[in-house]
């Protein structure tokens, strides 16, 4: 690639308060979207689609979650173009409304026993919607909070905005835990379960007053002053950097795809095949997201280092090393071992995510970023969305066994893995920036 006009002289004090904003709009992100994949394991197979079979209404469930993965590229192609041509902060603005009102509105949701097929119908289409405002999200957030950080200091800075992935869990986790711990089983499926979606509502008023103090990129506000937009992005991607995009999904991917094995496979067999209780797979998840917080941290610092590339190959070979035992751990039944073996994984494939915003906008130019994370990013989210379902319908297969759920994060963490070599060679060469 060659070398990147020089970038506009940066205010470090803009550049934190607009991390801040990128932070708190993806911490709601990924707040509602885990609602969504921690209730497909807990709650939607119950409530939703109407079978005895246990494992079969999980891959139904797990159906519904893999729908909005679906529904990302479609957002990312439509606010991503949208994004290159009008700008970075109105597009998150328009995003981060539509996530926010449609979670509340599946606390809402009658289920099956009230109004039929006609539920499970209109939690897909909602599903769909969300999918498409989160196509759109990630990627505004990471590439605003980016483009206005100094250069050599875009580690830390596209670390920040993935901090939001284990706060919406924390969030999430910590109060699906929470209600489980204070009510019955029965009063939690009948109607707990619907507190933390509406809870989306307040927390929407606040992000939107934190995003709309955020500042527009200073590089797309250089681009427009020159007339220099792109006016058909979504060709120029395609058309230019069709290998970036392959490289960008399958850094993206163990961080998305593995983290959901992790999780919200694990919370299903869990409690499902192993018959643990409930609250302490959700305490697991919760322990893992405290201890992703510092890996994030520090691996936005490491990037800076020795460079995002190395930091990608080290946590997919780590992941892939460490899939067997994870699954070990849990398969023990102790819970200790539970949460120390969701911990060791969810901490192992946090490593390549904490830097796989930065090397997604590392990957393209300014005047077509926006698509070009977006459509990247949501490739990955569109295979991941499936990885809970596969694992599923592989454990149905094989008798309940975890082994070759163990094998597939495996395949996504060499994936990742391999992504990370090519790195350096199709990115975009800016002084003081380690790819």
């Amino acid at each position: 690639m060659s070398i990147s006009s020089a970038t506009p002289v940066i205010d470090e004090k803009v550049t934190k308060r607009v991390a801040l904003g990128a932070l708190v709009g993806t911490a709601l992100e990924w707040y509602d979207f885990f609602l969504f994949t921690t209730a497909s394991a807990l709650v939607f197979n119950i409530q939703f689609f109407a079978t005895k079979d246990p494992i079969l209404a999980g891959i139904f469930s797990f159906g519904t979650l893999a729908v909005g993965f679906v529904a990302r590229p479609v957002g990312g192609l439509i606010f991503g173009a949208l994004g290159d041509k009008v700008g970075r902060k109105k597009i998150l603005m328009i995003t981060i409304v539509g996530i926010g009102v449609v979670t509340g509105l599946i606390g809402l949701l009658p289920t099956y026993a009230a109004i039929g097929v006609a539920a499970p119908v209109l939690l897909i289409l909602l599903r769909i919607v969300q999918g498409l405002a989160v196509g759109g999200e990630w990627s505004g957030a990471m590439i605003i909070a980016v483009e206005n950080a100094p250069v050599e200091k875009r580690g830390r800075y596209g670390a920040m905005p993935q901090l939001g992935s284990p706060i919406g869990t924390i969030l999430s986790s910590g109060g699906f835990a929470l209600l489980a711990f204070l009510l019955s089983k029965d009063s939690f499926d009948d109607w707990g379960w619907r507190i933390p979606f509406l809870l989306a509502i307040p927390l929407l008023l606040v992000s939107l007053w934190i995003r709309s103090r955020l500042s527009e990129s200073p590089e797309f506000e250089a681009l427009m002053e020159e007339g220099e937009t792109e006016h058909a992005p979504i060709r120029g991607v395609l058309g230019s950097s069709w290998k970036q995009v392959l490289v960008g999904a399958a850094t993206a991917m163990l961080g998305v795809g593995g983290f959901y094995l992790v999780t919200t496979f694990v919370v299903f067999y869990g409690t499902t095949v192993l018959k643990l209780d409930r609250n302490l797979l959700l305490a697991a998840t919760l322990i893992a997201a405290v201890f992703e917080v510092f890996i994030l941290i520090g691996g936005g610092r490491m990037a800076e280092r020795f460079g995002a590339s190395r930091v990608v190959i080290t946590g997919g070979l780590l992941s892939a090393i460490l899939a067997f035992p994870v699954f070990l751990a849990v398969q023990s039944k102790d819970p200790f071992l539970v949460i120390f073996g969701v911990t060791l994984g969810v901490c192992a494939l946090s490593i390549p995510y904490a830097v796989s915003g930065a090397v997604l906008t590392g990957l393209f130019p300014t005047r077509t970023r926006y698509t070009g994370v977006a459509i990247s990013s949501n490739l990955a989210g569109l295979l991941s969305g499936f990885v809970p379902m596969v694992a599923t319908a592989t454990l149905a297969a094989s008798g309940n066994s975890w082994v070759p759920s163990a094998w597939l994060l495996i395949g996504i963490s060499l994936l990742t893995a391999v992504a990370g070599v090519a790195i350096p060679s199709l990115s975009i060469k800016q002084q003081g920036l380690k790819a």
